[in-house]
Order: C-alpha cells, then structure tokens, then sequence
C-alpha cells in the first residue's frame, strides 16, 4: 500500500506552529479542486462542502502544525542556539539533521552537542536542551548572518518512508495525519453528493502551542457539531501501557475517545457506526483534558457536540512517527460514514 500523493507532500511541507503557510498552502491547493476554500489571519485553513441552504454544519478539524524550533542568538563561532516550538524531548535532538526557513530559502543543518569532559562521560545519557546547539557549516557570526535570522524557524528531517504491512514513517505525523483525514472526507462526502450536512474540513495552526487556530476556528464557524482528529500513542511497544487509557494498537483501527469532554452522543454515534459497518476501530479512554483540538472546541460559544477519533501513532514527537495505512483508512472511513448519518433533525443535547 503506498502512501498517498497528497499526504506525501503535506508530511514533507515546512509548517512548525506559527509557521505553517507552506503546509497549509499544500491543504487548500488540495482542498480547491471539491470546495469552498477560505483561511483567516491566524492561518487556519478551511473548505467547505455545501448540502444546501440552511443546513447544519459539521466541522472536521486536524491541526496542520508540526513541533519545530527557532534560532534565538547567532554564536561568535556561526553555531546557533535555538529554542523548541512545542513539545521535545532533548535526547530527541541530537544528531539529528534539520532544515531553517531562511533568508533566501531553505539552510540545511544538524543539531550538535557538546563535548564531555572525561569526566563527565558517565551522564552522557543526560542531555538538556543547553547541551545542544545547530550548525549549519558556517564559519563565523558575519557568515551565519547571510543565512539565518534571530527568529527563524526550523522543523528536522524525517522524509516519509514505506514499511511492510502498510505502515511507514515521518516526522510531522502530529498531526498531517489529522489535516488529510479532514480533507479526504470532506472530498469523499463531496464525491458522494448525499450529504444533509455542510462539511467544513479545518487545517487548525498553532494546536501544540494552545489549541489556539482551533479556537478561533470554532468561534468562527459556530458549528452544529464537531469532530476532532489527531494522533494518540499506540500502546504496542516497550513502555505502552493499555491500563492507562486502553489497549491502543497499531493496526486496531480507529481510536475512538471517551470521556467527559466528548459529547456521549457523538461518541455513541460513532461506535454504533464502526460496529454496524465493520469498521476497524478502539478506544481511548480520557478522564480529563484530551490534549488535543477538542479541549477547545467543545467550549466554543455556548458549547460544541465534540468528538475524538485518533490514529494509533509509535514514536511520538519524533523524526520517526510511525503509523498504519489501514489504521488511517479506518479513520477516515468513519468519519465520512458519520458525516452521511447525520440529517437536518440529528440533535446531541444531553
């Protein structure tokens, strides 16, 4: 099973949060051949598909931001210090390659860190983001200077690659995985021309800083009812622990949130629909905030239906992530199948 064109280019497109016009530009190229595409000044991304006046309106939303870094000083010696743009884990730094957002286009370069005493060797395991540093070959201060900017921002390198069994890897999984679901149902549902509802698929920025495109979002569009899509840690691997919010593994489908956040009635809707058309899936058990676009949507205005559906992801935060074709397929299956249940009468109040 091969990767997708279009998920191909949006996992490889430039878009850290705040920084996201390259991956978004990407979306709404896509979403312009099958609906009605606007964005708004925080970036956000959307494209809608009509079912005729005065319908209700779904809204499909996946955050197009991906965790990167910006340059904070320009060093005597060229090196650059930076600082994270969302979640990392240090040792997750270094050595690895990376691409700025420069003056004149994109500089290549490498995360370094620095040398142990002899010392000092037994901590090497120990590594803070002061350890660390980026070169980028140049030879001293006035040469980076040509090059970068205080404030540029960069992402790491982590071209998608195909594994057996349909699964394969790239950086920015979390969450292009999530802003392709959106879009390709939203096309599906287009395709279909049965729909009751407006579909409006939302390419959401600035999720790993605070939700904040997603916020806006769902002020904005004031959404009859919403569901949210994005990445959530598979429990197959050293360390997963299926006690703690369920058995999640990679291949098991669509995970399906529950919790006090997510509407029960758009919860139940989408189980019933996954068992009734033999659509892989699971569940996620979340007994508090779910860390993702929903902890914002389901509070918009006087409160949004809102619910959950991840896809199973190893590697997390990680130039690494990898995922399940089918597990993708399965997502979107269930969305596109819940878009279509829903009528012009389909009520969630609680």
């Amino acid at each position: 099973m091969a990767i997708p064109d279009l998920l191909r280019d949006l996992l490889t497109a430039f878009g850290p949060s705040g920084h996201e016009g390259p991956a978004a530009r990407v979306w709404r190229d896509a979403a312009s051949a099958f609906a009605e595409v606007h964005s708004d000044t925080l970036g956000t991304s959307f494209a809608r598909v009509r079912a005729g006046e005065g319908a209700p309106t779904l809204a499909i939303m996946g955050h197009i931001d991906e965790i990167g870094f910006a340059i904070t000083n320009v060093e005597e010696s060229g090196l650059l210090s930076f600082s994270t743009i969302g979640g990392f884990s240090p040792e997750m730094l270094a050595g690895v390659r990376i691409t700025i957002a420069g003056r004149e286009g994109d500089v290549p370069g490498v995360i370094g860190r620095r040398i142990l005493s002899p010392e000092k060797r037994s901590e090497r395991g120990k590594v803070e983001l002061s350890d660390l540093h980026i070169d980028i070959g140049a030879k001293d201060r006035e040469d980076a200077s040509k090059l970068v900017r205080v404030g540029d921002a960069g992402v790491w390198h982590g071209d998608p690659v195909e594994l057996p069994n349909g699964r394969f890897i790239s950086k920015s999984m979390d969450n292009r995985l999530g802003a392709y679901v959106a879009l390709e149902a939203a096309r599906r549902v287009a395709e279909a021309a049965d729909g009751q509802v407006d579909v409006v698929a939302v390419a959401a920025v600035q999720e790993e800083l605070g939700y904040y495109g997603a916020r806006t979002a769902a002020f904005s569009l004031d959404p009859d009812v919403a569901i949210a899509i994005d990445v959530t840690y598979a429990t197959d691997i050293p360390g997963g622990d299926p006690k703690q919010a369920g058995k999640i593994d990679l291949g098991s489908g669509a995970a399906i949130g529950r919790g006090p956040i997510l509407n029960t009635g758009v919860t139940d809707l989408l189980t019933q629909i996954a068992e009734e058309e033999k659509i892989a899936h699971t569940f996620e058990v979340l007994t508090n905030r779910t860390h993702t676009d929903a902890d914002a949507v389901h509070i918009s205005r006087a409160g949004v239906p809102t619910g959950l559906v991840s896809v199973p992801l190893r590697y997390m935060h990680s130039p690494v992530e990898l995922a399940s074709l089918d597990d993708l397929e399965a997502v979107i299956s269930l969305v596109v199948a819940f878009a279509k249940r829903l009528t012009r009468e389909t009520s969630f109040l609680r």
